[in-house]
């Protein structure tokens, strides 16, 4: 019991001799950026959650009508969509966008949804390089992937590669 006291007494003098420790483990800037974070973090989970329902109802009632092609073509886009994957978060306006797109072009592109932390966002971070979406991930015929970001950039790939001439 001694020895606790002892080694209780000696941290305080510690202290005591050296305040800057005290400043290090109770820095009023670290603790301000912590509640920073928190609180943008909780506002912006707040605002996903008035109003993604709203955005996702909205993206369902305008989705435009597919485009039709003969059964043949159909298939041919339909084997080479299987070379294609859109991470996105289902409440992304942006990710709302291409999502159109690709019901117009009638592109069954696999969707992976990237919002929750989990195996497909790290996979996003890690080959893709960046924690963004919408990204499409283009795989050619040797296994080699690239990841194209940007709505307006992949609309524009999805328009030239299936758009009919």
């Amino acid at each position: 019991m001694e020895s606790k006291v002892r080694a209780s007494l000696k941290a305080l003098r510690l202290l005591l001799d050296r305040p800057s420790l005290l400043w290090e483990f109770f820095d009023p800037v670290k603790l301000l950026l912590l509640s920073m974070k928190f609180i943008l973090r909780t506002f912006f989970k707040t605002l996903r959650l008035l109003l993604g329902p709203p955005l996702l109802l909205w993206e369902f009632v305008s989705r435009p009508s597919e485009l039709q092609r003969a059964p043949a073509l159909q298939a041919e886009v339909n084997r080479q969509c299987e070379q294609l994957a859109l991470f996105h978060y289902k409440t992304c306006p942006f990710c709302m966008k291409v999502r159109q797109e690709m019901r117009r072009l009638a592109l069954p592109i696999e969707r992976l949804d990237a919002q929750p932390p989990g195996a497909l966002r790290e996979q996003l971070g890690r080959l893709g390089g960046q924690l963004k979406v919408p990204c499409l991930r283009i795989t050619d015929k040797a296994g080699n992937s690239e990841f194209l970001y940007d709505s307006g950039k992949i609309i524009s790939y999805l328009q030239q590669r299936f758009s009919p001439a």
